[in-house]
């Protein structure tokens, strides 16, 4: 499904080069444009360690005192990668220059953060930061060298990946618990926006699990902060007030001062054991494109004022969905034992269950309720 929220974007700042021209995400790359208390280490042979804080226990700190201790171990993260001049693909320009027009590839530049998780040098950072990478340059604080990084693994869906350089004794940040955060609760952020180095802004938690698409990324449970993010920022620490990690810095709203999202880093720990050992994540898949049930739709289907409920745009075909019997127009009310209100929670259901899971939809079709029984598939 491809949903679009009209002034989203990522904040990693891309610079592409061609004659002088810059197309940097609608963004110009030139413009000025921890830890006290108890924790508890998870490792094994095989794997990093990283450490997850018990925040129950953890002091809070000042903001001077986490930029002290946190920002050692936020880094910059510079891409190199080449591609064709996609304005050259345009119709538009090839009736100028006539259809075998021949392009040559142009050098792009981005730039974005991150934050080393273990001491042997793994970090943390978005998907679309490192998306296409041929080259990952990380330059960690206060050190002169800048390390050359490899890809290790990446998640698309979520936005996630992990890198990693060379090398030990790299200061690392702590994870905390994001589903524990309140809104209204003081946090921080940290990174490279605009390419300056290490700016920290301060805010609250305005909003939790917030869903947005970018192009067709699809986030479902967001959190919503007032502290500043911007282009560079993205794969930098959201931090609370005990100088643990909450959230990875995501997207922001053009047409908005003071509207940002981050990743909850529950999120991330889910699937972090994944993404350090370099594996596939599968992830279960029902196959439709949805909307929420507006007033529109109520009037145009026939339903009870007041209906709920996620409203079946497309069916994909060959899909689990599809070989379930569901249909275009179909409103789901419940998957399994969660009950669907939005289209944000059909997505949450889905992914909230396994590969090869059997599951009982229940929908509203032409004024009558139907139970469907439906398998889901792992997305390919």
């Amino acid at each position: 499904m491809k949903r679009t929220i009209a002034a989203l974007m990522s904040v990693s700042i891309i610079a592409f080069f061609l004659g002088g021209v810059f197309a940097a995400d609608s963004f110009d790359i030139i413009k000025t444009r921890l830890w006290p208390g108890s924790e508890s280490t998870i490792t094994n042979d095989k794997k990093p360690a990283y450490t997850v804080a018990n925040s129950e226990t953890v002091q809070l700190l000042s903001v001077a005192d986490i930029v002290e201790q946190a920002g050692p171990a936020v880094v910059n993260i510079e891409i190199t990668s080449t591609r064709n001049n996609p304005l050259l693909n345009d119709p538009f320009y090839r009736q100028f220059f006539g259809g075998n027009l021949r392009t040559t590839p142009q050098v792009q530049e981005s730039i974005g953060s991150g934050f080393i998780i273990s001491s042997d040098g793994y970090i943390i950072t978005n998907q679309h930061v490192v998306d296409g990478a041929e080259t990952i340059t990380v330059t960690v604080p206060d050190q002169e060298e800048k390390y050359e990084a490899y890809l290790v693994g990446e998640d698309y869906d979520l936005d996630l990946a992990v890198i990693k350089i060379a090398g030990n004794n790299y200061p690392t940040l702590p994870l905390g618990n994001s589903e524990q955060m309140r809104v209204g609760e003081a946090v921080m952020a940290i990174g490279q926006p605009y390419g300056l180095d290490h700016t920290v802004t301060t805010g609250v938690v305005s909003a939790k699990e917030r869903p947005i698409s970018i192009e067709d990324r699809n986030y479902t449970n967001l959190i919503q902060t007032d502290a500043a993010i911007n282009p560079g920022n993205s794969g930098g620490p959201l931090l609370n007030m005990q100088g643990q990690v909450i959230g990875i810095n995501t997207a922001i709203s053009t047409e908005a001062q003071g509207i940002g999202f981050a990743i909850p880093i529950d999120t991330v720990t889910k699937v972090l054991d994944s993404l350090l050992a370099g594996t596939k994540i599968e992830r279960a898949f029902l196959g439709v494109s949805m909307t929420d049930v507006g007033v529109e739709a109520i009037q145009q289907l026939n339903l009870p004022a007041g209906t709920t409920g996620a409203l079946v745009a497309e069916v994909i075909d060959g899909s689990p969905a599809d070989k379930s019997g569901l249909l275009p127009k179909d409103v789901i009310i419940r998957l399994g034992d969660n009950r669907i209100t939005s289209a944000s929670d059909l997505q949450e259901a889905v992914q909230s269950k396994e590969v090869n899971d059997k599951v009982k939809i229940v929908l509203l079709r032409q004024g009558e309720q139907v139970e469907l029984d439906v398998q889901l598939q792992a997305k390919q």
